[in-house]
């Protein structure tokens, strides 16, 4: 059986199976329309574990923009195909806001409660517990203002169609959407609880930077962790996905669990088609010479 995962997309679903990723997109007219494209091969190297999760993550984020400029496109969304370089400059911006909204921000809001509340500063453990809550709690208020949006809405909808279908396949059941309706909308590889592991994570790791340094000092440091972190959040999502009977194991990834259900929704009958249909076409298409991308 082989180890899917999976993206929500403008109306639509991608689908990944080893070098092998396929989108579906429901269009205007209500067809399912359909791209397929093959991954380059990693050399053996950046498949070591810790770094490949942080080499798996650059890869899901190229093949993820990918998916959703055709799905845009696909779906009538977007008139015309943006230039290299909008795309690059829409990257860049959207990469800087992050930064800015899940490190600055919540380190220099510590920093500011720190001069109000001495505790937070006599240990680099409360100060980092203090930054990591407040970083949570940006991540929360961001899932919660875009679930106001009816777009971003369908798009949490496509993704418990995702989750459903990934665990009717991982059955063994006939991939039909009767069959994929029943099945949890939550599940333990989805990038939700990755994001979530990296943010509880990044408090034990970042808690070895000494509190005596300065503030882009703290900064450059976080910023040069986080491809460790990213590797090690990885190997637990990987792990603990496979270990999902062990109590301990499951009690770990409950927040993760908990944590999806902002951001999947319950998905109508034609959802549940359109994810079916990536997935049996992204696993037919595996073996298939088919044109590789970087």
């Amino acid at each position: 059986m082989k180890n899917i995962g999976g993206q929500a997309v403008i109306e639509g679903v991608m689908m990944r199976a080893g070098n092998v990723w396929t989108v579906a997109v429901r269009n205007p007219e209500k067809e399912i329309v359909i791209k397929t494209e093959g991954i380059r091969t990693l050399p053996k190297p950046l498949k070591l574990p810790l770094l490949r999760g942080f080499v798996a993550l650059i890869q899901s984020l190229s093949i993820g923009i990918r998916a959703l400029l055709y799905s845009a496109e696909a779906s009538g969304h977007e008139e015309e195909k943006p230039s290299s370089a909008s795309l690059f400059f829409t990257v860049l911006v959207a990469f800087v806001i992050g930064i800015a909204l899940f490190l600055v921000f919540p380190l220099y809001a510590t920093k500011l409660l720190g001069g109000l509340f001495s505790l937070i500063n006599e240990s680099s453990l409360t100060f980092n517990f203090v930054d990591g809550i407040i970083r949570v709690l940006v991540f929360l208020i961001y899932i919660l203002s875009i679930n106001m949006s009816k777009d971003i809405r369908r798009v949490f909808e496509y993704h418990g169609a995702e989750h459903k279908a990934v665990h009717a396949y991982e059955a063994g059941e006939d991939l039909i959407p009767e069959n994929v309706e029943k099945y949890s909308m939550l599940h333990p590889r989805c990038g939700t609880s990755f994001l979530l592991i990296v943010m509880m994570l990044s408090i034990l790791i970042f808690s070895m930077i000494p509190r005596d340094w300065s503030f882009t000092g703290k900064f450059l440091s976080r910023l040069l962790l986080m491809p460790l972190i990213a590797g090690v959040s990885y190997e637990f999502i990987k792990f603990s996905s496979k270990k999902m009977d062990n109590p301990m194991v499951r009690f770990a990834a409950a927040p993760g669990l908990w944590l999806q259900k902002l951001t999947t929704a319950k998905p109508s009958h034609d959802q549940i088609e359109v994810a079916v249909k990536a997935l049996k076409e992204v696993l037919e298409t595996g073996e298939k010479e088919i044109n590789v991308v970087g």
